[in-house]
């Protein structure tokens, strides 16, 4: 297998490409992680107003559990599955999960209460596959341009969100609530043949989550920073959402099939407005400077959307600043799980990561609802921001890599 390399530079240590096949294997995984999250995602920013059209809907607290379900059963079946894919393979597991995430999402779509949507919402949860793609993609990659590959996907869930924002409003006002749901079991569907006729064989190595231990993640401290971070950025992400939306119709005059309209403008100058960061971050190798800069943003930002919330277009122009953060941090930080993990427990490393990001979305959504239902909207942005600002303490003893 040849390796290419650039040198631009006598006597510059030459930078490895992909080769062709960690390519076309990190493509096709980026795309499944980014089509399963897609179909996670649509939920996200019209669910807590939509959700008041059906029985039950009008309890902010359960459509919060409704909204965070899965995350609690992904974080628990998130290491099993994990570890299963180590002995009998991720193909075989990545498509055992799909097939339940294609399921809980029909009776989602037949659920005549918001009951059983949680119950779909469960079910959907117990097909945790994220930690055996993200060791599928280290199956697949030399340590050298890992990063990359893992990076790739984590810029897969940003894109993932901006599209659901898009998409979300268009297919409720097309279809109603049902047909988003069996939308989004026709993206598990389109994973599942991903996942079985796209992704190549890969020769796998009988290390990482088999020899490692839990304590091994567990006491590393900067891996302990991380899998807070992206628990914190989720719990904000789910918890906004769950008033973010009526805010927009309250202030915008919009209704949900028209949320698009504010969603796609906020969206695409947000990842305008991050590009000169990540070529920074990448150009200069300023990894922990950019996870620093990010989070006090979000503070920021968080801080601010109370007083915004009041008026339209401060509280759009709130949403930029929050999705040019959250952008950055969804791709960054992966990328610095992948950088710090020793290898011998790279994969349960990230098996550990997942977990902390299934559990934020649970967290956030319940809480998001709870907090929305009892003290307002105001003090869910509150709650986010004072998360954040912990999380931002948290954040400076992460040591850049050397």
């Amino acid at each position: 297998m040849s390796i290419r390399t650039d040198s631009p530079h006598p006597g510059q240590a030459p930078r490895l490409r992909l080769t062709p096949t960690e390519r076309k294997t990190s493509i096709a995984l980026a795309l499944l992680f980014a089509s399963r999250m897609l179909g996670l995602f649509l939920l996200t920013p019209v669910f807590a107003v939509v959700a008041q059209t059906i029985p039950g809907g009008s309890d902010a607290a359960r459509v919060g559990l409704a909204l965070g379900a899965y995350g609690l059963t992904q974080a628990v079946m998130q290491i099993p599955l994990g570890m299963a894919s180590d002995r009998y393979g991720r193909r075989p597991v990545i498509v055992a999960g799909l097939v339940l995430f294609i399921v809980g999402g029909v009776i989602c779509a037949l659920a005549p209460n918001i009951d059983w949507i949680i119950v779909g919402r469960v079910i959907q949860g117990v097909g945790a596959v994220s930690a055996a793609i993200t060791a599928w993609i280290a199956d697949a990659t030399r340590p050298e341009v890992r990063t990359r590959a893992m990076a790739l996907v984590g810029g897969s869930i940003g894109i993932s969100f901006a599209a659901s924002l898009v998409l979300s409003p268009v297919i409720v006002g097309t279809f109603g609530l049902s047909g988003l749901f069996w939308a989004i079991s026709l993206l598990g569907f389109a994973c599942l043949l991903i996942a079985t006729f796209v992704v190549p064989v890969v020769p796998r190595i009988e290390t990482a989550m088999v020899t490692a231990r839990a304590r091994d993640v567990l006491g590393h401290v900067d891996l302990l920073r991380l899998n807070f971070g992206v628990f914190c950025l989720h719990f904000v992400l789910m918890a906004m959402f769950m008033v973010a939306p009526g805010l927009l119709e309250q202030q915008g005059g919009l209704d949900s099939s028209s949320l698009w309209k504010v969603y796609l403008p906020v969206i695409l100058l947000s990842f305008v407005l991050m590009v000169p960061a990540v070529f920074y971050t990448e150009t200069r190798r300023a990894h922990k400077w950019a996870l620093d800069a990010s989070v006090a943003g979000l503070v920021v930002v968080l801080l601010l959307m109370p007083l915004a919330s009041r008026q339209f277009y401060p509280f759009a122009a709130a949403l930029v600043g929050f999705f040019i953060a959250f952008n950055i941090l969804e791709a960054l930080q992966p990328s610095l799980v992948s950088r710090v993990a020793p290898p011998h427990f790279k994969g349960l490393a990230l098996g550990f990561y997942n977990t902390a990001q299934s559990l934020g979305v649970f967290a956030g959504g319940v809480a998001g609802g709870i907090v929305s239902a009892r003290h307002g909207p105001s003090n869910v942005f509150l709650v986010c921001a004072a998360l954040a600002f912990l999380w931002f303490l948290t954040a400076r003893g992460f040591k850049e890599e050397r």
